[in-house]
């Protein structure tokens, strides 16, 4: 018998009136956004399922929003018995994952990715950047030109054939000219208003390394699985073994690449044959299909998925 991981989606993934059919069906999911406009101090709900758009892809509101749309998700997975055996996510899903995994709390985690995104705006203010897509190329190859182009790092492993770039303008203008010249079929400038995943973001994992170190943070169980590290981690201080604690992973992870790819690869290896993404949209489902053809994809972030999700 194969197992199964939950993966929870990071930023990208959101939109206005994400979940409101949700919201407006059951129970535990208003229980959740209200738990979340608690923390926050102001009406979260209402900027996810009326905006303005503008507002809500600013990342000091787009995080905590996107957090709370994905644990409300979660309990209502939870609520219908299904069985998992690790948890992971992309980026910002990487706390989803460890509410899910009960490493933390939700209302904690809330008041994180509260800090971790004021603190990434902050960075990303002081130090102008972009992100840029590239697709058709190996990630060696990115790399390679990533370190040719200066001021440019890989940022996001996303599947074979899609990496996402982080730099400065000059950094990106010349890692896309060197990509087109190498073969790649395309590069795509994000929509984004930094830098994020690089040594552009270092303020910021200096800004929220103290509320890290702040947290109660508890062994995962589920297991949780970094893509950071791309390993299971337990987040306990590892003394002798030196393993890191969660504090000092999520500190890392505002600067180092999402190695989404080599983590889903890792875990198909390991027996996980089961994918299930938890939260709005359907990103990392496309992903999955490209890095594990063999697995079993599903997905929940709707009335319909939810309904379709015991099939």
């Amino acid at each position: 018998m194969g197992l199964t991981a939950l993966a929870f989606p990071g930023q990208g993934s959101q939109s206005v009136g994400m979940c409101r059919d949700l919201y407006e069906d059951h129970d535990v999911v208003r229980r959740t956004y209200d738990e979340a406009n608690d923390a926050l101090g102001y009406d979260i709900a209402a900027l996810s399922f009326e905006g303005p758009l503008e507002r809500l892809s600013q990342t000091d509101v787009t995080q905590p929003a996107l957090l709370t749309a994905s644990v409300a998700v979660f309990r209502l997975v939870v609520e219908r018995d299904v069985h998992f055996d690790c948890a992971f996510g992309h980026s910002l899903g990487e706390y989803s994952a460890l509410v899910a995994t009960g490493s933390v709390s939700f209302t904690a985690a809330v008041d994180l990715v509260r800090r971790r995104g004021e603190a990434m705006q902050a960075a990303a203010e002081r130090q102008p950047g972009g992100m840029t897509a590239v697709l058709g190329l190996d990630d060696d190859v990115i790399e390679e030109l990533c370190g040719e182009a200066g001021e440019a790092w890989p940022a996001n492993f996303n599947c074979p054939g899609q990496v996402v770039v982080s730099g400065s303008t000059t950094g990106l203008e010349a890692v896309e000219r060197h990509a087109a010249a190498a073969g790649a079929r395309k590069t795509v400038r994000l929509p984004v208003s930094g830098a994020f995943h690089s040594p552009f973001m270092r303020p910021a994992a200096e800004a929220l390394a103290g509320a890290l170190e702040g947290v109660a943070w508890r062994r995962p169980e589920p297991r949780f699985f970094s893509v950071n590290t791309v390993a299971f981690e337990d987040g306990l201080d590892g003394g002798v073994s030196a393993e890191p604690t969660f504090s000092s992973l999520l500190t890392a992870q505002v600067t180092a690449p999402v190695r989404f790819t080599q983590s889903v690869r890792s875990l198909a290896d390991a027996g996980f044959d089961r994918f299930v993404e938890v939260g709005p949209g359907a990103v990392l489902t496309g992903l999955m299909r490209r890095i594990a053809p063999g697995a079993t994809l599903a997905r929940v972030g709707d009335e319909e998925t939810l309904a379709g999700l015991g099939e």
